[in-house]
């Protein structure tokens, strides 16, 4: 895909985790990477980074039911870098089946009640979501499949769809812990010997090219689209 850098579609890339050499950030930086090549401008939002708070406060919602409150103006500012976006990348571990608390505060306090939805005309309208969740379950663990359709629901029949997004995918990235892990037919939650070497490399290599595809899927969906 070639454009010119004004006309340059805008990919915001959300990293939800507290260390920067962790795997999530690791994933994040690849798939930004992935997506400058595509021909994206990059803004990179790294929660922890920047220091977002993710409890919501009065100066975020001083009335609930009015859509043209003012908000506070931490919120408004990442109002502004949403809208900037063609598409936003969200990077995160997967914590119980879900997002870390900074990445569902996020949520909570920018993705509010006249902005990103209220509006019988959603302000999100034809956005495009991408959710990259890493989580330690094998990917031959039963649970997984459960897992992935829980983030789907959740994250993009709950959040993105409602919020008037044209298109929402989770990309769930199995095996990203050192330790595999995995659930029993009793319940019992087994955790093997730590991969390391040469075993682990083929991992995490694996779940490189795994997390390439997805993006990859992403932006060929969103060329046939465009």
């Amino acid at each position: 895909m070639t454009q010119h850098a004004s006309d340059a579609r805008t990919a915001l890339v959300v990293v939800a985790h507290h260390r920067t050499d962790s795997l999530t950030a690791h994933t994040a930086r690849r798939a930004a990477a992935r997506l400058e090549a595509a021909g994206y401008r990059i803004d990179v939002l790294d929660l922890h980074a920047e220091g977002f708070d993710p409890r919501m406060n009065m100066s975020d919602q001083p009335d609930w039911g009015n859509r043209e409150k003012p908000y506070s103006d931490e919120v408004h500012a990442h109002m502004q870098r949403i809208l900037d976006a063609d598409v936003i990348v969200a990077v995160f571990p997967v914590y119980w089946q879900s997002v870390p608390a900074v990445l569902k505060g996020w949520i909570d306090r920018v993705w509010n009640y006249g902005f990103a939805y209220g509006r019988s005309k959603p302000r999100l309208a034809g956005k495009r979501m991408l959710w990259l969740g890493l989580a330690g379950a094998t990917a031959d663990d039963p649970i997984v499949e459960g897992m992935q359709t829980v983030l789907e629901t959740n994250l993009s029949e709950g959040i993105a769809y409602y919020c008037g997004f044209s298109h929402s995918a989770v990309g769930l990235l199995t095996d990203a812990e050192e330790r595999p892990q995995r659930v029993d037919a009793e319940g019992n939650l087994l955790i093997g010997e730590a991969v390391a070497g040469a075993e682990r490399e083929a991992q995490y290599a694996d779940l490189d090219r795994r997390a390439q595809e997805f993006v990859e899927r992403f932006v060929a969906e969103e060329l046939v689209t465009a």
